[in-house]
């Protein structure tokens, strides 16, 4: 019986010498064959990892925790609906790249005019800047806090990130995997602790993942809800979702291995996207429990880091061990999303401009792009952290409006037969796609015209 291939029947041609995505580790780790359930997982489980370090980076602090801080716990609705968006949108991405071979950057290029290619990757490469925007500042800040070392040294060393990324890429991408999840689990302990000292209202957060109309007339409110889903829904890691999920051997030509795949990757994906909400519900029930009512200004981490051995803010709880954990987190946080950002500005160059040179040099151009902008900032506003800081927010929104320029791609191609097959997106998941993306959208242009004054 001749067994037909994903690709043969979707007609997609995949060069394997030309166009594998992250070529270097592309296919690299072995799956086991007729193994359990639990022992399958756990080769499949790693990707879902360095997804979700993107839904926990520094920006998604100063906004989630402004956001308890300003508004109690009515926010908790936005976490909860952006974090079940991320896990239906990466979903889609991971299917892509597994049943396609080619990631996301990739496919668009190739669907597009090289006009339109050029304009999505300057997007794309903007979105990028954005996230490494929160990520730089709060990793430098980190390094300030706990090192007292000057906010734009700070700045200058987090380029050696990229270094330290091709290091741990010869040592296996397995080793990445494993390097970002613990980093993910001093995160997910700091908070923990912080928020069980805190004592927050257990019937406040219930409430608060009940959504508000107040979210939408509230300008405000939208403002900062548009900052927490850019925060949270990624644009990047819909490029990186499809490209690390094809880091496990997969055979094509067998159905059932690239249907088990989609499965075990998507459940990887979903549990990692679910520690994702709760560190994000954390941060947020933090902002709630010491700051609501307090009128302490929380703009910026060292506010943050400051008011937490406070005790005239924080009340008894307050000492300088939650401060520098704090931190400690803080520089987790930073680090653990600049490897995987940097992995997406590769992913992204070498898919919409296909630039070809030494992996060492493309590594390091696409971090070197990200660091400029915020270290000009730096120097312009001679370490002014509150200057800088004022970035992030902005950049957050900013990655709200990018994300349908990702998102659209990706639910066309998802959802096509001839690139997809019989693993094309189902009825539901189109439909949820495709509402979720046009909410998105009508939220963005309704803030704009707001902010202009259409509104007031």
């Amino acid at each position: 019986m001749k067994v037909t291939s994903v690709n043969e029947e979707t007609n997609l041609d995949i060069d394997p010498a030309g166009s594998k995505s992250l070529d270097e580790v592309n296919g690299s780790i072995e799956v086991p064959k007729g193994a359990g359930f639990w022992r399958t997982l756990a080769a499949y489980t790693g990707p879902g990892v360095l997804i979700a370090v993107g839904y926990m980076d520094p920006g998604n602090w100063i906004t989630s925790i402004a956001g308890g801080a300003q508004y109690k716990y009515s926010l908790l609705a936005v976490i909860l609906i952006s974090s079940l968006i991320a896990m239906l949108l990466q979903a889609m991405s991971s299917k892509l790249g597994i049943v396609t071979g080619k990631d996301l950057a990739q496919l668009t290029r190739e669907h597009t005019s090289k006009g339109m290619g050029i304009f999505l990757w300057v997007i794309t490469e903007l979105a990028i800047m954005a996230t490494d925007v929160a990520e730089i500042i709060g990793s430098a800040i980190a390094i300030k806090l706990l090192f007292n070392i000057p906010l734009i040294v700070g700045i200058v060393i987090t380029t050696a990130d990229v270094l330290i990324l091709l290091l741990l890429m010869k040592l296996g991408f397995r080793k990445i995997e494993a390097i970002v999840a613990t980093l993910v689990g001093v995160i997910l302990l700091v908070f923990a602790y912080e928020v069980l000292l805190s004592n927050p209202s257990i019937s406040g957060i219930m409430n608060g993942y009940i959504p508000s109309d107040k979210i939408i007339t509230n300008h405000s409110m939208l403002y900062l809800s548009l900052g927490i889903i850019g925060a949270t829904v990624m644009p990047h890691n819909l490029y990186l979702g499809s490209s690390v999920s094809q880091t496990r051997k997969i055979d094509r030509s067998d159905r059932e291995g690239v249907a088990k795949a989609v499965k075990f990757s998507t459940i990887d994906s979903n549990i990692q996207l679910f520690i994702a909400f709760i560190v994000n519900s954390l941060l947020l029930i933090l902002g709630a429990a010491l700051f609501f009512g307090t009128d302490s200004s929380l703009g910026r981490f060292v506010d943050l880091f400051n008011a937490l051995s406070n005790h005239q803010i924080v009340g008894a709880i307050a000492s300088p061990m939650l401060s520098m954990l704090f931190a400690v987190a803080l520089l987790s946080s930073g680090q653990s999303s600049t490897i995987t950002g940097t992995l997406s500005g590769q992913i992204i160059m070498e898919g919409f401009i296909r630039l070809k040179m030494p992996l060492w040099a493309q590594r390091l151009l696409t971090r070197l792009i990200s660091v400029t902008p915020v270290l000009a900032f730096a120097i312009y506003y001679h370490g002014d952290e509150a200057k800088i800081e004022n970035l992030l927010t902005f950049s957050q929104v900013f990655l709200s409006i990018a994300l349908p320029f990702a998102v659209v791609p990706l639910v066309i191609f998802t959802s096509s037969k001839k690139l997809m097959g019989e693993f094309k997106n189902h009825a539901w998941v189109k439909y949820s796609a495709w509402t979720s993306t046009i909410v998105l959208i009508v939220l963005n242009v309704y803030l704009i015209l707001q902010t202009v004054g259409v509104f007031s």
